[in-house]
């Protein structure tokens, strides 16, 4: 077992250690965070923004219905991440197995010691850590934000909103690793990536259309309306499970490919 684990870390860090020399993980990055920034400012100090929409009921005497101002930039800003990250994640998970196809070197990683199983682990903890770094800038900056806030908003709302978004990055990259180990196009990895999380984030529309058990069912698998939930703070089981689903099978995919490869090549 402590081989096993030896293993998963030893690509952990070769794939961390990919992303943070790699110059397009950085203008990701770099785009993800202009992009981010700007709806930061905007939602709290835009001409439309959140301060100025409250200022003005101010002004009008409105009080009711009451607005609680942080709560409230959370969840349009935590979704607005989340929507970014829909067309960011793909970027990020495209290269995982495709270069490895495009540079030869997933038969050497087919044929090693490690199980398939646990270079997948690997490379997902890897991708999922360098998102993490991605996002902190900007979960400290929401923190002093709303360190001014009052009432102040309990830590606890923003640990739980956050964990939301990175459980949402892990099952997106999760099954983006198993695309990109489908082919050595990083873009036909990114596109095919992008169209699997667009369905899934639509889906509860669809099941909404579709109604009855079928309906009921596609909804269950949606990505936006479980990643609402824990935006909004509030832990279901049937969220994280399905979160944690979605990793497990996008794990299990990839080490099925990696094992269908090894054996066409055999």
């Amino acid at each position: 077992m402590l081989v096993v684990f030896s293993n998963i870390i030893a690509i952990y860090r070769k794939e961390l250690q990919g992303y943070f020399a790699s110059p397009l993980a950085y203008a990701i990055a770099g785009i993800f965070w202009l992009l981010t920034g700007y709806f930061l400012i905007a939602i709290l100090l835009g001409p439309d923004g959140l301060i100025q929409q409250v200022a003005l009921r101010d002004q009008m005497g409105l009080t009711e219905p009451p607005i609680d101002l942080s709560y409230e930039f959370l969840q349009v800003f935590l979704r607005l991440m989340g929507t970014i990250s829909l067309f960011v994640l793909p970027m990020l998970s495209m290269g995982l197995y495709a270069e490895e196809r495009k540079r030869g070197t997933l038969e050497l990683l087919a044929t090693s010691p490690i199980t398939n199983w646990g270079v997948a682990t690997g490379k997902l903890l890897g991708v999922i850590t360098f998102y993490s770094t991605m996002i902190l800038p900007l979960f400290v900056l929401q923190a002093i934000a709303l360190s001014v806030s009052s009432p102040p908003m309990s830590p606890g709302i923003m640990i739980v909103s956050h964990l939301g978004l990175i459980l949402l990055a892990a099952g997106v990259l999760s099954l983006g690793m198993f695309i990109s180990s489908l082919t050595d196009s990083t873009l036909l990895s990114a596109i095919g990536t992008f169209a699997l999380v667009l369905f899934l984030w639509v889906v509860d529309i669809i099941g909404q259309a579709v109604g009855g058990p079928l309906g009921d069912a596609l909804s269950h698998l949606s990505l936006i309306s479980n990643y609402t939930n824990l935006v909004q703070g509030v832990i279901e089981i049937r969220s994280l499970v399905l979160f944690g689903s979605y990793v497990v099978l996008g794990v299990f995919l990839t080490a099925q490919s990696i094992d269908a490869f090894r054996f066409q090549r055999s």
